[in-house]
């Protein structure tokens, strides 16, 4: 035990914080041994949170940071958690003991948690995963010891890494498998419609829009939906109402609030539909899945568009504005996927086109060079001995 080193990953708030660290998790494992590489992680105390990590087996403690916001409210509540959640991030960082490193997968949690790290002398190495960084990764940036980014930023020399992706959402085998173990037709043509772990209400809406006012748009395919977990009685309707559309146009689907092993769909899919989110866009690139993107439409910065570009300019993907309302969604919607579904040679050339983008092994980049390993040992080796 005296040469493990304790990685303490800090983000949460949404599964695209906390799966990237998983992945880094999975590869630091993989290459050093568990008896040399711990992983524990600092994480919001959103229920998600704690769902997530403890699906995935991990150690985590939730800590009590607040969003940075301009609204009274949210200042306030900022003000009042940061001195908090900075003695309690300092607090693990003690307790994992002399060989300690902190990992900032971004976001309000990883802030705190630098802070404390930087009291204390401990390395920061920072993840950046959006193509636009947020306030708390551009604040980051100036405090940690490396920066690694899954997307090129303007304007940064931060070091870039390919997509990071988990195991679990690495298809398991051919789409074939992948099919038969959701229930699906082995050799039926398969779109996979997900707005992430948290769900897309607007894309769930117009789907269901579609089935209902154009019953043929998928003549042929089948579906796989995760729709996100239901808030309250009206999600659990919303599931309820997808699954009852998608029978009513005699189009086969499986639809869930979430699915745990992504690659699986991932893996079944000819075509997906999806937000843009970091993890999305790095699955959608890594299992080679040709998608339409709809970025959440609500970011003043619009990252997400920006998260998709990489796989778009290379005519992998495309893009349509999610304009919030299903009546005005579902014509650009049902123009677009017509000409995904309708011309297998273009579905051909798109996954063609993203082969062409290289592995998505930005999990075993960062893990190695936290370990000391390739571009990161000279940076690692400097903060070690500060």
């Amino acid at each position: 035990m005296g040469s493990q080193t304790t990685y303490l990953f800090a983000g949460g708030g949404t599964g695209g914080h906390l799966y990237p660290g998983l992945a880094i998790a999975e590869k630091l494992r993989a290459i050093a041994g568990a008896d040399a590489a711990r992983a524990k992680f600092l994480c919001s105390t959103r229920p998600l949170d704690a769902e997530l990590l403890a699906a995935e087996g991990a150690e985590f403690v939730p800590i009590d940071a607040a969003p940075f916001g301009l609204s009274p409210r949210r200042l306030l509540k900022f003000a009042m958690t940061w001195g908090k959640a900075v003695s309690q991030a300092s607090e693990q960082i003690r307790a994992a003991g002399s060989k300690v490193h902190v990992v900032a997968m971004g976001g309000f949690v990883a802030a705190p948690a630098v802070r404390a790290a930087k009291k204390l002398g401990v390395p920061v190495t920072l993840v950046n995963l959006d193509a636009v960084p947020g306030l708390a990764n551009r604040w980051i940036a100036g405090h940690a010891d490396a920066v690694y980014t899954a997307l090129p930023v303007p304007g940064r020399t931060w070091t870039v890494v390919r997509p990071i992706v988990r195991g679990a959402a690495m298809a398991p085998g051919d789409a074939a498998h992948c099919r038969k173990m959701l229930g699906l037709d082995a050799l039926r043509p398969t779109l996979l419609v997900t707005g992430a772990s948290q769900g897309a209400s607007t894309i769930n809406a117009v789907m269901q829009r579609l089935l209902k006012d154009r019953p043929t748009l998928l003549a042929g395919w089948q579906v796989i939906h995760q729709t996100g977990a239901p808030k309250g009685d009206a999600g659990r309707s919303e599931i309820d109402d997808l699954r009852s559309a998608y029978r009513g146009a005699d189009i086969p689907a499986v639809v869930e609030p979430y699915f745990k092993e992504m690659g699986v769909c991932w893996g079944a899919a000819d075509a997906g539909l999806s937000r843009s989110g970091a993890g999305s866009v790095a699955e959608a690139w890594a299992n080679r899945v040709p998608t339409v993107f709809m970025p959440y439409p609500h970011h003043k910065d619009q990252h997400q568009k920006f998260n998709a570009m990489p796989l778009v300019d290379v005519h992998g993907a495309v893009l349509v504005e999610d304009r919030i309302d299903a009546g005005a969604n579902a014509a650009p919607l049902a123009t677009t996927l017509t000409g995904l579904v309708r011309n297998p040679a273009r579905l051909a050339a798109m996954r063609a086109a993203l082969e062409k983008l290289g592995p998505a092994d930005g999990a075993e980049g960062v893990a190695r060079a936290l370990l000391g390993e390739a571009a990161g040992e000279k940076r690692f080796r400097a903060a070690r001995a500060a």
